[in-house]
This record gives C-alpha cells, sequence and structure tokens, in this order.
C-alpha cells in the first residue's frame, strides 16, 4: 500500500488528506506538532474574545480521523532524506514515505530586533500563539498595556482582541497609512479614523527599535524611531509572515522564500509536492502573487494535489482572485485587482465612493481606455462571489458593472441605501447617465 505523508495538519495539509481519502485507499500520515488535531486557525480570535471555545473551532469530532483511516502522529520533523524517503521526527524516530505533501504554513516574522526573544513578546499564529497570549494578556491587571507591531490583518485582529478585554493598546505602523501597501490611499485613511475611534493609540510612521527587559527578563517597554518609551507588559509581533521551512535547509529541496513548485505543485524532488502558505509558485499564473498565505488557496491547492497523487494530475488553477477580512467590526471584501497609488499601471484608473456619515465605501479599478472592469473592493457592503467572478471572466465594462451593481449585492434591501449616491458620482466622475434601476440579481442567472 503507497504510503503518503504530509507535514502539517492546518487547511492545505487536511484538504489534501480528505480528498485523497475519499479518491483512494492509501495510507495516509499527518505529522504535526501543533496540535493532535485539525482546527480553524481564522478562528482563533473568536476564543480569546470569549465567542467560541476551542473545541469549535475544530470542524472534524475527534473520532473523524480513526474512521477516516489518516493516522495523526504528534511531532516535529527535523529531516527530510528524499534520496531513502525518510523523515526524521523529533530527531528519535523515522516515517518513511512513497509520497510527500508539505503543508507546514507560515511563521511570524522577526527582523532581528533587539529583545524581540523576551518573555511577553509573540506572534499570533499558533495555538501555542493562543496559549501564551492567556498566560501574557489575561486581564487588564496583569497586562497594564500592550505594543503591536505591524500594520496588517493579523495585527488589527491581535488589537481588537486586547480591547475586548479592556487592555490598553499601541499600534506601531510603520507606514504614512494603515495597510497602505495594499489599500487606496481613501481605504485606508478610513481605517486609520476607525482603528482610533476604537481607542486603539495608532502611530504611523513609526519603527520598533528595541524591546527594554525587567530584571526577570521579561518584556517591560519598547522604543521607537520618534524617541519615545512605551511601557508594557505585552508585544505583538504581526509584521507579516514567512514560510514555516527551516527544516528543509539542507534537503536538497529548491527554496526561495518558500518551497518552490510548479503549476502541478511540485518540488524538483520526485514524489514531493508543497501546498499552502510554505508553497512558493515559481511558473507565474497570471498577476497572482507567488506566494499566497490565504485560507482557501491552501484548500484549493490542498485538492488539487490529492488529484494528482490519486493519478489525474491536475494544474493548479487558483483563478481570479478574491479574499475577505474584518476591520474590527468593518466587513471587508475584495475581486480581482485593486492596486494602490504605489503599485498600480499606468493603464489603470480608479473610481471611489465613500459615505459621508458611515464607514462604507466602495473602489472600483478598471482599464482607464477600454473600461474593462480589473477589481472591486467594498467596505461596510457584503457581494456576491460568484457575479464578479462572472463578470471578470467575461471582461465586462465597468459601467457593465456599475448598472447592475445592485443585482451582486448581497443585501439588495440594505444596498439601497446607497445605490442612488454611488450612481450618482459615478455619473458625475464619468459623465455618464447610468440610472438606478429596480432589478433582481437572479436575472444573472436566467440568462447565463
Amino acid at each position: 500500500m503507497e504510503n503518503i505523508v504530509i507535514i502539517g495538519n492546518g487547511i492545505a495539509g487536511v484538504s489534501a488528506a480528505r480528498h485523497i481519502r475519499k479518491l483512494s485507499d492509501k495510507r495516509i500520515i499527518i505529522i504535526s506538532a501543533e496540535t493532535d488535531y485539525f482546527f480553524s486557525r481564522t478562528a482563533l480570535m473568536y476564543v480569546y474574545m470569549g465567542h467560541m471555545k476551542f473545541e469549535h473551532i475544530q470542524p472534524y469530532e475527534n473520532w473523524f480521523w480513526e474512521k477516516n483511516r489518516i493516522d495523526l502522529v504528534r511531532g516535529y520533523v527535523t529531516q527530510v532524506n528524499h534520496t531513502e524517503k525518510k523523515l526524521l521526527v523529533d530527531n528519535s524516530r523515522t516515517v518513511a514515505y512513497d509520497k510527500l505533501i508539505i503543508a507546514t504554513g507560515s511563521k511570524p516574522n522577526k527582523f532581528g530586533w533587539p529583545g524581540q526573544d523576551l518573555h511577553g513578546v509573540q506572534g499570533l499564529y499558533s495555538k501555542q500563539d493562543l496559549d501564551l497570549l492567556e498566560v501574557h494578556a489575561p486581564n487588564k491587571e496583569v497586562c497594564k498595556r500592550a505594543v503591536i507591531v505591524g500594520g496588517g490583518l493579523i495585527g488589527i485582529e491581535l488589537a481588537e482582541m486586547l480591547r475586548s478585554r479592556d487592555i490598553p493598546v499601541t499600534f506601531l505602523v510603520r507606514e504614512k497609512s494603515f495597510w497602505d501597501g495594499v489599500l487606496p490611499q481613501g481605504e485606508s485613511q478610513m481605517i486609520n479614523e476607525h482603528i482610533l475611534e476604537h481607542h486603539i493609540d495608532l502611530k504611523l510612521e513609526t519603527n520598533l527599535v528595541e524591546i527594554i527587559a525587567d530584571e526577570n527578563g521579561r518584556a517591560k517597554a519598547v522604543t521607537t524611531d520618534k524617541g519615545e518609551t512605551i511601557a508594557c507588559n505585552l508585544v505583538g509581533l504581526t509584521a507579516g509572515v514567512s514560510p514555516n521551512i527551516d527544516f528543509l535547509k539542507d534537503s536538497g529541496i529548491a527554496l526561495g522564500r518558500g518551497v518552490k513548485v510548479n503549476r502541478f505543485l511540485e518540488t524538483n524532488i520526485e514524489d514531493i509536492y508543497a501546498i499552502g502558505d510554505c508553497a512558493e509558485q515559481h511558473e507565474a499564473i497570471g498577476s497572482r502573487r507567488p506566494i499566497e498565505a490565504v485560507w482557501y488557496t491552501g484548500r484549493m491547492m490542498g485538492e488539487t494535489v490529492a488529484q494528482t497523487i490519486c493519478g489525474n494530475k491536475l494544474e493548479y488553477k487558483p483563478g481570479h482572485w478574491f479574499n475577505s477580512a474584518k476591520f474590527l467590526d468593518i466587513e471587508y471584501q475584495t475581486y480581482g485587482w485593486v492596486f494602490t497609488a504605489r503599485s498600480k499601471k499606468e493603464s489603470e484608473a480608479h473610481f471611489h465612493w465613500r459615505h459621508p456619515q458611515e464607514k462604507v465605501c466602495v473602489t472600483i479599478a478598471y482599464h482607464n481606455e477600454t473600461r474593462q472592469f480589473l477589481g472591486i473592493n467594498t467596505f461596510g457592503i457584503r457581494m456576491r462571489h460568484e457575479i464578479f467572478d462572472r463578470w471578470l471572466t467575461e471582461s465586462r465594462s465597468v459601467d457593465h458593472v456599475m448598472e447592475f451593481l445592485k443585482d451582486a449585492n448581497f443585501d439588495p434591501e440594505f444596498y439601497e441605501n446607497y445605490e442612488k449616491d454611488i450612481i450618482s458620482k459615478f455619473n458625475s466622475d464619468m459623465g455618464t447617465t447610468l440610472a438606478v434601476k429596480n432589478k433582481s440579481w437572479k436575472r444573472i442567472f436566467k440568462t447565463a
């Protein structure tokens, strides 16, 4: 019986295991040092905030694995020997494989800051990080103030978590505006305002210089490049993540920032594959980034590699980019590509509308000559993935998208509050005469 070994029990590795089992009777072994059972990483914050218990974020009951003949091994893989097709686990035991899937995910970035390894300094990625947070910041009596370093999605999640327990938070962001490497200026500015309204001390264009220890080796303060010293009991390092591949450096497997793979998720070594956050595409897939640390791409890669391993060699095709997140209580969605002022091409133009009172806005990117729709960002308005995916595939114009924007809205009745203003501004900016129309989104599918 062929032995399939998967390193990592996140969404990528578990998706691969589930689909291999659906397609075959191969022996499947998942090795992970993080937890006994798979859990939803994106829901960790809700455990800390008291909305859920940890067992609630485990999608499968504990009996699921034995019933589906998926063997679970708890431990660290410290060496991959591809010539003998063996793994060394915890430097003490070996596991043989016929085919190997590397799905080891990411780790929080560290940039050599003095004091970055002190007690009270941590990231927010793993179950162990969640457990540490309960030690370092169980309440505002133990944690008088926290400092978060890095202005991305993990940073805003950690800030929300700590504020849910009334812990004061200072947020150090090196950029001129929050997440302005991803968001256009108007959207980034709106999130700046929203962060401040939630009583988070946002310090833009500010870098961490040093984390200072007390007499017991715990973090007691940070210093910044503005000459400020901020007393704190917790330092959250959330300046992005990078592929978790250190254990592969002497393996012979080709590495870049991640494990280099082709369009079939194959590495340079026969019978070894890489998927999820740790995989780096070295063959461009349109405008997709070589490494995409996103939940749904990990799932898609797992499903794809399962087909290949079970005899149906399948190319990884992620389709049009999309993502969603929350900035405190503002929902964010993006479909296609909406580049920032720094990164957008000369041919790309933006239409931007923002509600004058509410934290609601829309940005639509389009080609300034052909008027082809390129992408959309929405804040506070929920949209339908399937419709935007179709419009991107059909290369629809920005005028078509605006005319039928209500059909793509997930809450069409609620959207009516904004539709007139959005269309009015679009007409004013573009010199068009689109009218507000009362259409049902179901028409899109009747004409498909």
